[in-house]
């Protein structure tokens, strides 16, 4: 039987600094994991001038995939910080198409997985808001085509201990999850010396990612989720 993961998201470096560790158990334990990102990121940290910013974070999405063990990487072709509610609609169709091209070859007893972003965008940034969104609609239009395949959304959130009220240092931040908002809680601690080469993989995104991992400490590998079913 073959299990597959899609994971959805706005930049590369959102599987990296969100979902790394799940996504890494996953792969290890023989699910086929399909990274899907709606840009390229080119509006990102940008720390050595690189004149291509997009193709420099294309690579470092493809060397986290490869760390990861991904089984294919898929790039959407949308701008970094422009998404809207017309391209929300546009990568779900596309989204759709993608997994049904897949889904008509598999056989009873396969299972098709969605995940994605805290609908709330986690950072509040929009291009995480619309992918989050995007994979919903993917999913429940999914689900009604193919309800013995799809079987769920998982989209990663903060838990409260990591954000504990509203930041509005940068943009408008939701305050974490309280425990009761949270569904799953995988504990990846096993791979954290891999989730840490993963993340450091985007390396000009170097300040956040160090972030991340200090915030984190030993437990970068454990990852929480509201999930969809």
């Amino acid at each position: 039987m073959k299990r597959l993961l899609y994971g959805i998201f706005a930049h590369p470096d959102d599987e990296a600094f969100g979902p790394a560790g799940t996504l890494i158990k996953e792969a290890r334990e023989g699910s086929e994991v399909h990274l899907i990102s709606l840009t390229l990121g080119d509006a990102g940290c940008n720390p050595n001038g690189c004149k291509n910013l997009a193709s420099v974070r294309e690579k470092e999405w493809r060397l986290s995939g490869d760390l990861i063990g991904a089984t294919s990487l898929h790039y959407l072709g949308y701008r970094d910080g422009t998404m809207c509610n017309q391209s929300m609609v546009e990568i779900g169709e596309k989204l759709i198409a993608l997994i049904a091209d897949k889904a008509t070859s598999l056989a009873n007893g396969d299972t098709i997985e969605l995940m994605s972003i805290d609908l709330n965008g986690v950072t509040g940034h929009i291009d995480h808001i619309v992918a989050a969104r995007a994979s919903a609609y993917a999913y429940y239009k999914l689900k009604a085509a193919y309800p013995q395949l799809v079987s769920r959304l998982r989209l990663v959130c903060l838990p409260n201990h990591y954000a504990p009220s509203v930041n509005v240092d940068w943009i408008y931040m939701e305050a974490g999850r309280n425990n009761n908002e949270i569904d799953e809680i995988v504990d990846a601690r096993e791979y954290n010396e891999q989730i840490i080469s993963v993340m450091r993989a985007h390396a000009t995104q170097k300040s956040d990612g160090e972030r991340h991992i200090k915030m984190r400490g030993n437990n970068v590998g454990l990852n929480y989720f509201r999930v969809i079913k």
